[in-house]
């Protein structure tokens, strides 16, 4: 059993891994600013609508050939090594969780909402996350147990629990069969009927996330995500004082593509309750 020692050891460490992980994002940022003024070579994954271009793959092999320099016996997860066919695997063993670029179709069309995703666990817990939103040059980061910041600035959540008063965040996922967009649509419906002040799209998981962190959002629900877009933003989503749950109201799961989260328990259990399921098959559904 680990004494209080070994884990104050361990925090140590990892706030070791968490300045180089800043200092890797930072350093993607800048090669996507530069390919964001120039014209983008896409193609799709899963679905017409799931982009991806020459600059996520590129992004991507900087971001994993840096850290593995750095922490050869450490596992990867990452978007676009798994859509080219490696298992989504979350082990005990140090990992990091990695989306190069989300929001990519924004990244396409030159609209700023991007930003780069590292998160990292550690026995499947975990223990920081750092987002690099690159077009505003806003960094997020946060540790277990050290709070949550935006460029030094320390994040505090909505108190909000009144859903009349509230700001909702969501995204429309890659699946837009008609079963799929009905069941969309009326997860929104019932939330305006509940008189919300508004309900966002705006393209990047990650960056809704951050805007719950925050305090600009009340929350954010989505189905369809992956753990690349979850694990860096609900640290910091946590360790700014708010909720992060799985859509069932139970604790979130990594691997099942759902999430809900608020600046308060109940704000986010309303959600939870009040939504209906769009079934996805989960990020380790083929690992074993």
């Amino acid at each position: 059993m680990a004494t209080s020692e070994d884990n104050e050891m361990y925090s140590k460490q990892w706030e070791g891994c968490m300045r180089i992980a800043v200092q890797t994002a930072q350093k993607a940022g800048e090669v996507i600013r530069d390919a964001f003024k120039h014209e983008k070579e896409v193609s799709t994954k899963s679905s017409p609508v799931d982009l991806v271009t020459e600059t996520d793959r590129l992004v991507e092999d900087l971001i994993i050939s840096s850290l593995r320099e750095k922490y050869p016996s450490h596992r990867f997860i990452g978007e676009e090594s798994s859509a080219a066919g490696e298992k989504c695997l979350l082990t005990d063993s140090p990992t990091w969780i990695i989306d190069p670029i989300d929001g990519t179709c924004n990244f396409v069309h030159s609209f700023p909402m991007v930003a780069v995703s590292i998160g990292f666990a550690v026995n499947k817990e975990l223990e920081f996350g750092v987002i690099y939103h690159c077009l505003e040059e806003n960094l997020y980061t946060a540790r277990k147990g050290h709070g949550a910041f935006c460029n030094g600035t320390q994040l505090q959540v909505s108190k909000e629990t009144d859903m009349s008063k509230a700001l909702i965040l969501t995204e429309i996922g890659a699946k837009r069969d008609p079963n799929t967009l009905k069941i969309f649509a009326g997860n929104m419906e019932r939330l305006l009927k509940a008189q919300v002040h508004g309900i966002r799209v705006i393209g990047s998981a990650t960056l809704a996330l951050c805007q719950v962190a925050s305090g600009a959002a009340d929350a954010y629900y989505q189905f369809g995500l992956h753990c690349w877009d979850i694990a860096a933003a609900a640290v910091i989503i946590r360790e700014a004082g708010g909720n992060v749950i799985d859509t069932s109201g139970g604790p979130l799961d990594l691997m099942s593509r759902r999430i809900v989260a608020a600046g308060t328990v109940e704000m986010a259990h309303y959600i939870a309750q009040e939504i209906q399921t769009i079934t996805y098959e989960r990020d380790d559904q083929n690992a074993n």
